[in-house]
């Protein structure tokens, strides 16, 4: 894990690219990682909520995407200032452990350990199932996911 310097942005994206959809947030960050790599530490993690709550430790600029499953439309991106807003518990794809990121949030809100912001992008998945391949919908949210990610940075980033 990357916590050598606080002042600078962590992204990390969420889930596990063997589970088609719920592979989302690592292919945000994939995508992400050569055009913010100067001004972010971008990580890939599997959703484990002490783990998360490690990460962002004295961060200021936490930026999490996940797979959301809450029954909207596939490829609908979910943006949360997660500092103020409670997560709904089942609202993200997180089945194997029952503390995953929503629990950390809330958990680090209750301790006073949150970062000072905390944005969370969901990326609404349809398909969960061992693969590899993203629905065509979720495929297009990641893109656009990864361009609002440069605007919240005020950066302009070539991403493909």
């Amino acid at each position: 894990m990357n916590s050598t310097n606080s002042d600078r942005p962590l992204i990390i994206g969420i889930g596990n690219e063997m589970r088609s959809d719920d592979g989302a947030g690592i292919a945000v960050a994939n995508r992400l990682h050569t055009s913010l790599a100067e001004v972010a530490d971008i990580e890939q993690l599997w959703g484990e909520g002490a783990t998360l709550m490690e990460a962002w430790r004295d961060r200021s600029l936490v930026i999490l995407i996940d797979a959301a499953s809450s029954g909207a439309s596939p490829g609908t991106i979910h943006t949360f200032e997660a500092t103020n807003t409670q997560i709904p518990r089942d609202f993200l794809h997180y089945s194997t452990h029952r503390f995953g990121v929503a629990e950390a949030i809330e958990l680090a809100r209750s301790l006073d350990l949150l970062p000072p912001r905390i944005i969370l992008h969901a990326i609404e998945g349809q398909v969960f199932d061992y693969g590899n391949a993203l629905s065509p919908e979720v495929e297009d949210a990641i893109g656009l996911v990864a361009k609002q990610i440069c605007n919240t940075l005020d950066v302009s980033g070539d991403i493909h």
